[in-house]
Parts: structure tokens; C-alpha cells; sequence
């Protein structure tokens, strides 16, 4: 950074200090002199000092410094050379500083008392020595001369406020874009951490589903196996390659994850499971030695957004786990699915265990906000977000019913 630069940070980072300098070297020109001149000029030395100091406050205590440079300009008047004094030139500088950091009120009073000063001057040390050298006839082309005076002393008056009012008015609008942007920044951050928390969330909900079906249908195959190949080996086979089946599509399927988290194009793009894939689940679900029939009625009116035929199969897919690991040996469950007007209904009901289920879902009785099971609210919040219902309790003639409703969206 060049020395102009930091030297201009360094002067808007530190107002007061710059503002104290100036004051400093103000007085030691326009005030000292008097204090060297000897004792007779104790009065003009204090009065220039009083109109000189202030200035170190004119942009942090605008208001304060102005009334006492006022009161300084004041008592000038009767006690003054009939010159005045040479820091009365430092009113302009305060009128601007009035201006740009004051209240309102405040700037325009200032503005006030500068132009009744700007009289009071004229009329001091202009009119009033005239007329009392030419006592009663003073000549015409002197008045002309104090109306100009007079008219250039406001005029310069109103120049230094202007540009005073000009700066405050930049000031704010600077001042504003500053508030905005921290604001934006704010906002940003926040947009940020909440897409990475959804963004978690969603991860959270497609590692359980993956992980929990899988190893659900790996370890009833494995039990069963560990008790059946006793009596049939051949049997044992044929579990293994089912279990062997299941985990390679579950490694699939975290492969496809992993690469949307790496931003791998070709793994991103790979399709995602939908409801034509429902009968490959269930074919998986049957041989793990579930009981499964799914029905299907009605017509659909339209095709759901792929994301919405995600969460109808991840529903399908976690009702059908934990049917695996709660209903019990001898389960049978139905999967309806149910083309309405409105859009998809979802049922998944069991005729095992439904107080066991209950266990595992804590709450799961209509109210999402309520389970407690990591599976049970994952299904819950993906179909909230496409505006659907969720329900999941234990059915009234024994078991357990998971139920589903996903709208057709008119995007």
C-alpha cells in the first residue's frame, strides 16, 4: 500500500487525533503570537485560544465545541481590537463542521448565529467606527460599502454551511452503503449456514436409508441363514448371495452419495432411485424373508419431480426396514399405492409387532415433530418438503401403518 493510502486510512481511522493537530497548530499561529507580544495581550491570547481549541472537537462533540467558540465570538465584541481577531476565520470552519456532524437543529442554529455574527462583525468593525468619525453625516458610498461587505461575509457564510451540508449529506448515504453491506454479509452468512445445515440434514437422511436397509436385510439374512443352513446348506448359498446382492447396491449407493459430496460430475448424474424402482426393493425385502405385497390403483395424473419419487420410495424403503426389524419372524406387510387427484398416497402397513414399533418411534402418532426415530423423521421432513403429510402409529387392529401424501406440484 503506497504512503498516501495509509496515510489516508490512518486519518479517517482516527478522527479526533487529526482534528487535535489542526487545533494545535491553529493556536500556536493565531493565539501564541499574542501571548508573545507581552501582558497586554492576555485577553486576545485567551480568546483566540477559546475559538482556536475547540476545533479538536468539531467532528465528535460538534455541538459542545461550537458553544464555545460562540461564547468566545461573543465576548470579542466589546473587548477586542476594533480589527478583531485574526481566528474569527475558524467560525467558517465550525459553521461547516456544524453542518456535516451535527444534529439538524443544531446546523441550523449555527447557521443562524453565524449570519447574525456576520452583522455583528460588519457593524463593529466597519459601521460603528465610521460613525463615530463622521458623527451625523457619513458619507453615502460608505453605506454601499458595508451592504456589500455584509452581503459577501453571509454569502461566504452560506458557501462554507452548503458544503458543510453537502459532506453530512454524503456522509449518511457512505454511512448507509456501509450498514447494507455488513447487512448483506450477515444475511449471506446466515443463507450460508443454513444450506449447510440442510444440506447435513439431507445427507444425515440418505446415509440412514441406505445404511439402515441394508444392514437391516444383511442381518436377517444372516440370522436366518446361521440357523437355517443346519438343516439346508443350500440354503446358506442362497442367503449369501442375497446378502452379497444387497451390499454391492448399497455400495452403490454410497459411491453415488460420496460423489455428489466430491462434485464428481459422472457419479452426480447417475439416476437416482424413483417409484419404478420399488419393485426391485421389495424383491430384495421378500428374499431377506418378508412377506410383501404391493398394490397399486388409480391413474396418475401427472409425473412427480424426481425428488418427490425419491422420497416416495425412501418411504416406501424405511416402512419396509422397519418392518424387517420390528414386526417380528412371521410379518406380512401391503404397500398401497394410491393415485389420487391431489397426488400419491402411501401406505405401508404390517401385521407384526405394533407396540414394538411404537418403541422404536417414540411419539410416531401423527405428529412428526413428536417421533423420535431417526428413520421415522427423515421420512417426515422429506415429505414436508414437498408439502405433504406424514403419519405413523400403530394400526387399530394390531401392527403398524405408516401413511404418506405426496401432492402433485404445479411447477
Amino acid at each position: 500500500m503506497l504512503l498516501h493510502q495509509r496515510l489516508y486510512a490512518w486519518t479517517q481511522a482516527n478522527p479526533f487525533k487529526v482534528d487535535l493537530a489542526g487545533a494545535l497548530l491553529a493556536a500556536l499561529f493565531f493565539a501564541f503570537p499574542f501571548l508573545l507580544s507581552g501582558p497586554g495581550t492576555a485577553i486576545e491570547f485567551l480568546l483566540s485560544a477559546a475559538i482556536c481549541l475547540p476545533l479538536a472537537w468539531r467532528r465528535t462533540r460538534p455541538v459542545p465545541a461550537a458553544a464555545v467558540m460562540a461564547a468566545a465570538c461573543l465576548i470579542q465584541l466589546p473587548l477586542a481590537p476594533v480589527t478583531g481577531l485574526p481566528a474569527d476565520l475558524f467560525v467558517l470552519v465550525m459553521v461547516h463542521a456544524l453542518a456535516a456532524y451535527a444534529p439538524r437543529w443544531a446546523s441550523l442554529g449555527g447557521l443562524a448565529l453565524a449570519l447574525v455574527g456576520g452583522v455583528l462583525v460588519i457593524f463593529q468593525y466597519l459601521a460603528l467606527p465610521a460613525l463615530q468619525t463622521f458623527a451625523q453625516n457619513p458619507p453615502t458610498g460608505m453605506i454601499g460599502f458595508w451592504l456589500i461587505a455584509l452581503v459577501a461575509v453571509e454569502a461566504v457564510v452560506l458557501v462554507c454551511w452548503t458544503f458543510g451540508d453537502l459532506a453530512r449529506t454524503r456522509r449518511l448515504a457512505m454511512e448507509s452503503l456501509r450498514d447494507r453491506a455488513r447487512r448483506l454479509e450477515v444475511e449471506r452468512q446466515q443463507e450460508r449456514d443454513l444450506a449447510a445445515a440442510d444440506e447435513r440434514t439431507h445427507i444425515a437422511r440418505e446415509m440412514h436409508d441406505i445404511v439402515a436397509h441394508s444392514l437391516s436385510v444383511i442381518i436377517t439374512q444372516a440370522d436366518g441363514a446361521r440357523y437355517a443352513s443346519a438343516q439346508d446348506p443350500e440354503i446358506a448359498t442362497a442367503t449369501l448371495g442375497t446378502i452379497a446382492e444387497t451390499g454391492r447396491g448399497s455400495l452403490r449407493e454410497m459411491r453415488r452419495l460420496l460423489g455428489v459430496l466430491r462434485g464428481d460430475d459422472g457419479a452426480s448424474t447417475r439416476p437416482l432411485p424413483s417409484l419404478a424402482d420399488i419393485g426391485d426393493l421389495v424383491e430384495g425385502v421378500k428374499r431377506a424373508g418378508l412377506d410383501v405385497q404391493v398394490i397399486t390403483t388409480g391413474t396418475m395424473r401427472r409425473a412427480l419431480p424426481a425428488g418427490a419419487e425419491l422420497t416416495a420410495y425412501r418411504v416406501v424403503q424405511e416402512a419396509l426396514t422397519n418392518v424387517l426389524k420390528h414386526a417380528g419372524p412371521l410379518a406380512r406387510a401391503t404397500v398401497d399405492l394410491n393415485w389420487t387427484p391431489g397426488g400419491l398416497a402411501i401406505q405401508v402397513h404390517d401385521d407384526g409387532r405394533g407396540a414394538a414399533a411404537d418403541e422404536a418411534a417414540p411419539g410416531g402418532s401423527g405428529n412428526p415433530g413428536a417421533i423420535q426415530g431417526q428413520g421415522i423423521r427423515g421420512m417426515a421432513e422429506r415429505v414436508a418438503l414437498y408439502d405433504g403429510s406424514f403419519e405413523a402409529a400403530s394400526a387399530a387392529g394390531g401392527g403398524f401403518r405408516v401413511a404418506a401424501f405426496i401432492p402433485y406440484t404445479e411447477a
